[in-house]
């Protein structure tokens, strides 16, 4: 027997092809006890649509917003570039995606981006930014109009969204302590974390991941405050300047987020750029170097091609009330030494 089709449904359930294709695109017009009929007709047939045929015929194109920070990040420059391929590669799904970029720190800004993207019409939304109550609220008020939410990078679970594309952000910060403790090798010091800004989740996650591992496995390294360079080079290159020029023993500094331009400067600029333990995240043109230089030591990877494509996938399954496959869409953590270089 072939696959049941819609005129198998309307003849099991005793209804016209019109009322399946109603059900089926859940349009209004149709009595509960009709659509329940439909429905238990789909199931006993093992009926599965084909949705792309479905918009192709219906003409429908999907609409997707990225909305993602606007810094001088080079790993979001690649995360921008990987959603541009992704929509190239998406065309054939017929998926339209916008990126669009705020202003870190400004929440008149990113409101007035949200009231764009209301206004527009957008099907879905991957939204990266600090988890606050207005953002909060803004999701909330998307989710009443149907539009697709998922959380890029930095999750926001207390909120409406469907889902998060990203790394494990406490397992991230695990795995940073391991590697500088086993790294350290025995020796007793401090080691510092610079992050880009503890109003981030993923960089609050990090942390803690990162002092679980420490306080357990690592009583020979002291773990200082964290400093922050608010996605700025220079001033990420001031405060670990100071830092460093106010600890003399220092071993190790962990960088949980941005600011790698000016952690290697002040490393560079006190004569330390091999002699400490650094562990950084994210693959960049510059950790690359840093990391061929041996002022970096290790990198913690999240893909950004991988998170691109695979936000559009959800946004997409979303919309069509199918399920997303769990293993295609994990991103997974690498680490990435000189000697493993892609």
């Amino acid at each position: 027997m072939g696959k049941p089709t819609v005129h198998d449904i309307a003849r099991e359930a005793g209804v016209s092809l019109a009322t399946v294709d109603r059900v089926l695109n859940d349009r209004a017009g149709v009595r509960e006890k009709t659509v329940a009929r439909v429905r238990d007709a789909v199931s006993r047939l093992g009926y599965v649509r084909d949705l792309s045929a479905a918009n192709l015929a219906r003409q429908r194109r999907y609409r997707f917003v990225f909305l993602l920070p606007d810094t001088t990040s080079q790993f979001l420059h690649a995360l921008h570039d990987a959603v541009l391929e992704a929509t190239a590669a998406l065309q054939l799904d017929r998926c339209d995606i916008e990126v669009m970029h705020v202003s870190v720190g400004d929440p008149v800004a990113l409101m007035a981006a949200f009231d764009r993207i209301e206004a527009a019409g957008i099907d879905g939304v991957a939204v990266m930014a600090s988890e606050t109550p207005v953002l909060r609220d803004r999701i909330g008020r998307l989710k009443t109009q149907d539009v697709a939410v998922v959380a890029l990078i930095t999750d926001q679970p207390n909120s409406e969204r469907d889902h998060f594309v990203g790394i494990d952000n406490v397992a991230a910060g695990r795995t940073a302590a391991v590697l500088t403790g086993r790294f350290a090798g025995g020796r007793e010091g401090k080691i510092g974390i610079v992050v880009n800004s503890m109003m981030a989740r993923d960089m609050v996650e990090r942390r803690i991941g990162f002092d679980r591992v420490m306080g357990e496995g690592f009583p020979n390294l002291t773990v200082l405050p964290t400093m922050e360079g608010r996605d700025d080079h220079a001033m990420t290159e001031r405060v670990v300047g100071q830092f460093l020029d106010s600890n003399s023993d220092v071993i190790g500094i962990y960088c949980a987020g941005a600011g790698m331009r000016g952690l290697t400067k002040a490393l560079e600029d006190r004569g330390l750029g091999d002699k400490l333990i650094v562990v950084a995240h994210d693959l960049t043109q510059h950790s690359r170097a840093a990391l061929e230089s041996g002022v970096i030591d290790v990198v913690i990877n999240q893909n950004a091609g991988h998170i691109a494509r695979s936000a559009a996938r959800v946004l997409k399954a979303q919309c069509d009330g199918v399920d997303v496959i769990a293993s295609q869409e994990k991103i997974r953590i690498e680490i990435v030494l000189r000697e493993n270089l892609p």
